[in-house]
């Protein structure tokens, strides 16, 4: 494992909650890269906080209108180190309004190397959320679990920032 991320709390609990429930699942994760890692803040004013001090420990990629509210991007300096994957990047999406969250990590990001069917029709045991399968912008497909979500996509969200963004 490597060092937290400073200026936020510690991520390995939810991380080890998220793998737990993955491992149970039997979801076979070996081949995907686990690209990036999102924390949720309650309030716009903790939002612009955390992203500037954000920029201390990694590389502000960028800020997107996305359903009517800011997303931050950061490419970590020290990537966070977890079983045998490495997560590059943080997303701080701003609150929705009139939505209510609690502050932490919210999900984690797979890239995945199939089509979402082909995905999908491994696990008939597992209700998959597919509101988000015909998305312009970077598709993905997702899981609810108890410790956070998981999502599944076909770009990483760096990629998506740097080629696909305009």
């Amino acid at each position: 494992m490597s060092k937290p991320i400073e200026v936020l709390p510690s991520p390995f609990n939810f991380l080890e909650k998220i793998f737990n429930e993955i491992q149970e699942l039997n979801i076979d994760i070996s081949s995907f890269e686990c690209d990036h890692i999102c924390y949720r803040v309650e309030t716009y004013e903790r939002y612009k906080e955390l992203k500037n001090k954000l920029q201390t420990i990694g590389e502000f990629l960028s800020e997107e209108i996305i359903a009517n509210r800011p997303i931050s991007t950061f490419k970590l300096f020290a990537p966070i180190k977890f079983k045998d994957k490495t997560i590059s990047c943080l997303e701080l999406p701003a609150p929705k309004e009139n939505s209510s969250y609690n502050e932490g990590f919210e999900h984690i990001e797979f890239v995945i190397n199939e089509s979402f069917s082909t995905f999908m029709q491994k696990y008939p045991n597992l209700t998959f959320k597919i509101s988000s399968i015909n998305k312009q912008m970077n598709p993905e497909i997702s899981l609810e679990l108890k410790g956070g979500t998981i999502k599944f996509h076909h770009n990483s969200l760096e990629y998506v920032v740097k080629y696909l963004q305009t």
